[in-house]
């Protein structure tokens, strides 16, 4: 039976469009489309619910220590407050999941994707001592306040929340309800996300919702707009066979050498990496298209691609043979039996606007 978020029934008042997505019923879409809802997010200020992704703590003075042995980041330098964006990786160096981790009082607290909470909380319970206390928060909504009016929006709700730069969190409320509140976001735009408990998610929703900026956003929106910022998506440029090297993530690996799963594979020479491809046709390249290179050898795959709203043409990232990879490279792909020309370009598409 599919799960529902604690804002199900207020999507449905919403409009939304309800679909499958990791075992939830999720908004899609709501009646003024996609396009508008990701132009939207970019000009003004867009709510995503994003209860389905999972939540937990890890509490204990070794806490740090342990999970630095399951990640390729270093963790001990964080402050209290800071997160970090990093990878949970396997004996081969694959990903299991990328992952949300922020420094706390007594340890450390991890928001996980929604289709992989399962086998990562498994994974995290395996491999953690008895030193560790391992606490899911399944009571906890989460939310994100995304785009340019997001800040401003802050400013009124929680002084002290605004006041945060980017990774950064803080304890905190919003009329009287308690959240927890970082300055983070899965589009390329400054905004927040913010965990909540399950009773108080509808209220604080309407809250957000009344302001005259913000509107609803669905998964079809966050999607877009994350391909956009040339961000990954678990499933897509990450999976349980791609290295963190191969995924462009080269930058989350602590420079020290440490151990920690997979670290030797990981820190052989990739074969692959991810870059940006854009179209030179009207035609979307989807996840799974071949590509090839003007002598019609395989060089690689698209992991996401789809029509891009802001610059109204599409576009795709692709895991591509390192000799193939040069910015600039022109290479093909075959859509309908019409070949598409391709050209490999910087990520990310649209400038981040994270507030650092």
């Amino acid at each position: 039976m599919l799960k529902q978020t604690p804002l199900y029934q207020l999507h449905l008042e919403l409009t939304a469009k309800m679909v499958e997505f990791a075992g939830y019923l999720m908004p899609i879409q709501y009646s003024k489309g996609i396009i508008h809802e990701h132009k939207h997010c970019r000009q003004h200020a867009g709510f995503f619910d994003i209860s389905h992704m999972g939540q937990c703590l890890i509490s204990g003075d070794t806490a740090i220590h342990e999970l630095e042995k399951l990640t390729p980041s270093t963790l001990s330098n964080l402050t209290v407050g800071q997160q970090k964006y990093t990878v949970l990786t396997n004996q081969n160096g694959g990903i299991i999941d990328d992952i949300i981790v922020t420094r706390t009082d007594s340890g450390l607290m991890l928001i996980v994707n929604a289709a992989c909470k399962d086998k990562d909380f498994a994974h995290l319970k395996a491999h953690l001592s008895a030193h560790c206390e391992f606490t899911e928060l399944p009571e906890q909504a989460l939310i994100a306040l995304q785009g340019a009016a997001a800040i401003g929006i802050m400013e009124k709700l929680s002084p002290k929340a605004a006041q945060l730069r980017f990774m950064h969190a803080c304890t905190t409320d919003i009329n009287g309800i308690p959240c927890h509140i970082s300055r983070s976001g899965y589009t390329g735009e400054d905004g927040f996300e913010i965990s909540v408990a399950n009773h108080h998610a509808e209220q604080l929703a309407r809250l957000l919702l009344a302001e005259n900026d913000v509107e609803a956003i669905g998964l079809g929106a966050r999607d877009t707009l994350r391909l956009e910022a040339g961000l990954c998506l678990y499933g897509h440029e990450l999976n349980e066979t791609i290295t963190p090297v191969e995924a462009g993530l080269q930058w989350l690996i602590r420079k020290d050498g440490g151990d920690f799963l997979g670290a030797d594979k990981i820190k052989q020479n990739a074969e692959k990496t991810r870059v940006g491809l854009l179209i030179d046709s009207k035609i979307p390249v989807r996840d799974g298209s071949i590509i090839t290179d003007s002598a019609d050898n395989i060089v690689g795959h698209v992991t996401s691609g789809g029509f891009s709203p802001s610059l109204g043409k599409p576009i795709a990232m692709a895991l591509l043979n390192r000799d193939c990879a040069n910015l600039g490279n022109s290479l093909y792909a075959t859509v309908r039996e019409q070949i598409v020309p391709l050209l490999v370009t910087k990520l990310p598409f649209i400038p981040h606007r994270y507030q650092r």
